[in-house]
């Protein structure tokens, strides 16, 4: 899923360069490169906060079928 990862980034820069832009419609180079770069970052940590609670959910259920599957053998 690599590649799906850099395209959310990708779209998280643009978004953040667009937010710039509406809020400061006369935004400099380095305005709208820091919004970017930004953009990307928290794009890139938002998809490692979904797939951290995805995997905490499977985790959970997996744990919870295991517990059901002992407590019925004894």
């Amino acid at each position: 899923m690599g590649l799906l990862d850099e395209v959310g980034k990708i779209a998280g820069a643009v978004a953040a360069v667009e937010a710039a832009e509406k809020v400061d419609p006369e935004a400099g180079l380095l305005t709208k490169g820091i919004a970017a770069v930004a953009g990307f970052e928290g794009a890139g940590k938002l998809e490692s906060l979904v797939e951290k609670k995805e995997d905490e959910k499977q985790d959970d259920a997996s744990n919870a079928q295991a517990s059901d599957d002992t407590s019925s053998q004894t």
